[in-house]
């Protein structure tokens, strides 16, 4: 989807791209007719990839795999492939809203806290005339593992029959590209791209860092003094080891 060759962090790909050219790239999936998965890597990722073969084997099949997290920037560019900027899945529905009115697409909204789709669905409809095909909140296991697999074929029979073009999963990770991963050949030709706390950000629900600490590369700091008890191992425990994978990563291809 790019016209450059993915950059290898750790055991982990990424694509080069602007965000505006992700949004591009996203359109095409969608006018291709054929679904898509759609990721936003961080530096919590690196170590994901590298520990579980469930979570490599469903970014090897993604369409798209884009920099959400300063530190792959930075990384980039110790390695001679910079990456252009950092592409947040979460700061991706809106502007795919816009298009997706434009263009006479509709979207689904998947997951979020209890409530969070339904009132990022209306404020959608209401700020760009989106149509809304649906709102679910699946119940995955907190693994990623699928907990009832006759429930996410429903799930993905449900996108499919709806005629959404684009679904915004929102289960936090490794559970929503898991997730994705599962039912995105059956729920096609929707493309499926993964938003983190985006839901909730767009809802009220969570209070979002600053644009400023995002660039500066401390959303994760901020996010962690929002809610520590929920992240402190996230980037506590898991965040050094996944900072000393991403430093040894040896080639691109």
């Amino acid at each position: 989807m790019s016209s450059m060759p993915r950059l290898q962090l750790g055991r982990l790909e990424v694509d080069h791209h602007t965000r505006a050219s992700a949004l591009n790239a996203i359109g095409s999936l969608v006018r291709a007719g054929r679904g898509g998965r759609v990721f936003t890597p961080n530096l919590d990722h690196i170590l994901l990839v590298e520990r579980r073969a469930d979570v490599r084997a469903a970014y090897e099949r993604a369409a798209l795999s884009l920099p959400d997290g300063m530190p792959l920037v930075w990384a980039s560019r110790r390695h001679g492939r910079p990456l252009p900027e950092r592409i947040c899945g979460s700061d991706l529905i809106e502007p795919l809203a816009a298009l997706a009115a434009q263009e006479g697409w509709s979207i689904y909204l998947l997951g979020g806290s209890p409530g969070a789709a339904d009132d990022a669905a209306y404020k959608l409809a209401e700020r760009y005339g989106v149509h809304i095909a649906g709102c679910t909140a699946p119940r995955v296991a907190a693994d990623g593992t699928s907990a009832d697999a006759d429930a996410e074929a429903s799930i993905a029979d449900a996108i499919r029959t709806s005629g959404a073009q684009i679904v915004f999963v929102a289960l936090g990770s490794p559970k929503q590209e898991l997730f994705i991963d599962r039912i995105s050949e059956r729920a096609a030709p929707a493309v499926l791209l993964g938003v983190g706390a985006g839901l909730d950000f767009l809802a009220g629900r969570v209070r979002r860092a600053p644009a400023w600490i995002g660039r500066l590369g401390f959303e994760w700091l901020f996010r962690l003094l929002m809610e520590p008890r929920r992240l402190w191992r996230r980037y506590l425990v898991a965040g050094p080891p996944a900072l000393r994978a991403l430093l040894r990563s040896p080639s691109s291809r």
